[in-house]
């Protein structure tokens, strides 16, 4: 009898320490969540308040919008900076990947070159693009200097300029998912293709690349995403015609149209979930997401 009652007497001890257990992830959790709604949910709804509720309730700000030629065409341009910039990183990204992932006795000096941008803010970097694309800058004197060139040419503060630099500075967001993907395949898969006849090319374009793809997806959504927000880069090294539509929102904010801004500081973020969900349809983005992240 006392055997049978023992059990039912600590039971209610035991079932308070699994859920003591059960409780210790949300706490540790809990800072970061109270972080976050506090300096990042409250801002954004604030905002999204003001381009709703300023200086009435209406939706006249965002109708305007749809009539807005400037806005159409800063918001072009800001897509086809963000189209040109993942492309680019992509096309550099993936060698240097391969780079990474092949690399054996270099590989931390190769890591270190990745992430040595890491290491300086971007608005050092994007002055280090002002001297060195400059017309006295590093690359026109050494153009000059070799007879290639006989008048310096235009580069800072053009579309050209501004994809250079961009680039540069969200290529290791390209790099280091694409890296971290095909360091995980079996290399034996490789050695199996190419022991059944398939030449180099075969072997990259049937096994390697597709299974690449969950890390060629995350480096393409970061880099989209980071780049569709971009501002310190297009305001230093570009034009007026280059104007971004976070340059765009600086400026109305300098206005002290913070109805209008907050009403394209909304459409920015729409415009980056709108592509984060297609990305999720499509791709399963969040299953690359884990699948690089192994």
């Amino acid at each position: 009898m006392s055997e049978a009652i023992a059990p039912a007497l600590l039971a209610p001890g035991r079932t308070a320490g699994m859920n003591w257990r059960r409780l210790v992830p949300l706490l540790l959790v809990a800072p970061l969540v109270l972080f976050m709604l506090a300096l990042y949910a409250l801002p954004v709804l604030a905002m999204l308040s003001r381009s709703l509720l300023e200086p009435a309730p209406t939706l006249a700000h965002y109708a305007e919008l749809a009539g807005d030629e400037v806005f159409h065409r800063i918001f072009t341009n800001t897509l086809w900076t963000t189209l040109v910039v993942t492309a680019g990183t992509l096309v550099l990204g993936y060698p240097v990947a391969m780079g990474l992932a092949r690399a054996r006795t270099l590989l931390p000096l190769l890591l270190i070159i990745v992430l040595l941008p890491f290491w300086t803010s971007v608005l050092v970097r994007s002055y280090a693009w002002m001297v060195l694309l400059g017309r006295h800058g590093l690359v026109n004197e050494a153009l000059l200097a070799m007879g290639m060139l006989d008048r310096p040419l235009r580069i800072l503060n053009t579309p050209l300029a501004v994809h250079i630099a961009m680039v540069h500075i969200l290529l290791p967001y390209m790099i280091l998912p694409i890296a971290n993907a095909l360091r995980q395949i079996d290399p034996s898969l490789a050695r199996a293709a190419a022991g059944l006849g398939a030449g180099p090319w075969a072997v990259f374009r049937q096994v390697t690349l597709p299974l690449s793809m969950p890390g060629v997806m995350a480096g393409i959504l970061l880099v989209f995403v980071l780049s569709l927000g971009f501002y310190i880069t297009p305001a230093l090294v570009g034009g007026p015609r280059d104007m971004t539509l976070s340059m765009l929102i600086a400026q109305r904010v300098e206005q002290l149209d913070w109805a209008y801004a907050a009403t394209l500081s909304a459409v920015l973020l729409a415009t980056a979930l709108v592509i984060i969900a297609i990305f999720q349809r499509a791709f399963g983005v969040g299953t690359a997401f884990r699948m690089s992240a192994r």
